[in-house]
């Protein structure tokens, strides 16, 4: 059996806070956008480490019978919302990850993909090691309790700079938090003041939710502890010289936008992609339509800079979830089915111009614009605020293999008619990267197939090998 350990999701931690688990709660909420499989909560109230977790949504998880949030105490914290990958749903997988060592109880919460994740695995199995999990944020666990790691100085910058790949991780014993971002800055990781304590989320939207002041983002190569001496800082791997490797995708699609992601506003980033798509892809039409809700920004940047009214031929059910992150496709069919309904009086008979953040397998895109001639619009012109997706992602997006990517074998034309709509238009790379401040900053390997590191080859499948026999 293959489980592909791929990490995109939401990370929430807190430090000397008043009612520690209902702020992770309130943060967590924030970040649902960032996974909807699983979500956790661990805290700490300076003596006891007490976690709840489960399958399902953040309202959900903490809020069932047998394990109601009100049973959490504490002023320490960590919670994580996981991104629904391939395979069923393993309890087991859901975070934060929480085992106890020979010095006490660690906890972990990860966003990003390990690629020198299946190699580590192996050598700590044949030297002994057990795995309960199916993910790769397991491997600094063992890095952690490792003896050769946790008698020396500098333990845990020390593990950490033998990951390889991406990763912001929140650590946490009874008394400590700790917050680190692999070299590149591949995942956005940001800290916040609350009152006399500090609040460290995935996105500023969710230090905001909480009434947190942001202060900063964790660097490439950081490690920032805090506990009752203080907050403090480390490197435990020098910055990466030249270009970061941030990803981009956070502001074309994964981040809410309300939320400054890699210091920039992601709404201002996204109308400035829909300004230059009306730029390089014109057309005449009568209304510009937005996908809800990541399009919306793009579609008003397009709907201003052609002068083409903006109005919303699209309605979204907000109980349906985000379809792109939905673990197989037919559930991501199914659901595309019940998330948007088409307004028969705004398109009927119009030239409509679509503007979506992403075409990624096609099938969603041709339902949508199957409906829209269903509801009778004469002419459906779909605009993607992004490049041809043409290569996965090594880094923790579920790009799992060319095969699946509709644009990676086939030109535009021909991806046209997959889809049905009389005319496509990708944006540029030049024009995605004229977008934002610091372009070399940021990774667009899904676009161009060139990745800001090496990955190792073996682990190009995104796949960890579990034995016959073991649980889904």
């Amino acid at each position: 059996m293959q489980l592909k350990p791929r990490h995109y999701c939401g990370l929430v931690g807190v430090f000397g806070v008043e009612d520690a688990p209902k702020i992770l709660y309130t943060g967590l909420f924030a970040l649902q956008h960032r996974g909807q499989e699983g979500a956790g909560i661990v805290v700490s109230d300076g003596d006891k480490v007490r976690s709840i977790k489960g399958v399902g949504l953040v309202s959900e998880v903490f809020n069932r019978p047998h394990q109601p949030l009100s049973t959490l105490h504490g002023h320490i914290g960590l919670g994580h919302v996981r991104y629904s990958t391939t395979g069923a749903p393993r309890p087991q997988n859901v975070q934060p990850l929480v085992v106890e060592c020979v010095d006490g109880i660690w906890a972990i919460a990860h966003n990003g993909n390990l690629t020198n994740a299946k190699r580590l695995r192996r050598d700590y199995q044949e030297a002994g090691a057990i795995f309960q999990t199916s993910t790769d944020s397991e491997i600094l666990l063992h890095l952690i309790a490792d003896p050769q790691y946790r008698s020396r100085p500098r333990r845990v910058e020390r593990a950490l700079g033998e990951l390889q790949g991406a990763f912001s991780f929140l650590l946490m014993t009874k008394n400590m938090l700790m917050a680190a971002r692999d070299p590149y800055g591949f995942r956005p990781l940001s800290i916040g003041k609350l009152g006399s304590g500090y609040v460290f989320a995935s996105e500023t939207c969710a230090l905001e939710q909480v009434g947190a002041e942001y202060v900063r983002d964790v660097l490439p190569g950081e490690l920032v502890v805090v506990d009752d001496r203080g907050i403090r800082s480390s490197t435990f791997c020098e910055p990466v010289t030249g270009s970061l490797g941030q990803c981009i995708f956070e502001h074309v699609y994964f981040a809410r936008p309300d939320s400054m992601v890699f210091g920039q506003s992601v709404h201002e980033v996204r109308m400035r992609l829909g300004q230059r798509l009306a730029e390089e892809h014109p057309v005449a039409a009568d209304i510009v339509v937005p996908i809800p809700d990541s399009g919306m920004a793009a579609a008003l940047g397009y709907a201003h800079q052609s002068g083409i009214p903006l109005d919303y031929g699209f309605i979204r059910n907000h109980y349906v979830g985000r379809t792109f992150i939905m673990p197989t496709q037919d559930q991501r069919s199914d659901s595309v089915d019940l998330k948007l309904a088409v307004v028969p009086g705004v398109v009927r008979d119009k030239r409509v111009i679509v503007v979506d953040d992403s075409l990624i397998r096609g099938t969603t895109s041709r339902r949508r614009i199957n409906a829209l001639r269903e509801a009778g619009a004469r002419e459906v012109h779909l605009r993607i605020s992004c490049p041809p997706t043409r290569h996965p992602c090594h880094f923790g997006i579920d790009f799992p293999t060319r095969g699946e990517l509709i644009a990676a074998e086939r030109d535009v034309d021909h991806v046209r008619k997959f889809i049905g709509a009389d005319t496509l238009g990708y944006l540029s790379l030049n024009g995605l990267l004229a977008a934002v401040e610091h372009p070399t900053d940021f990774c667009t390997g899904c676009f161009t197939g060139r990745y800001p590191v090496e990955t190792d080859q073996a682990h190009e499948k995104f796949a960890l090998e579990i034995p016959a026999g073991n649980p889904n």
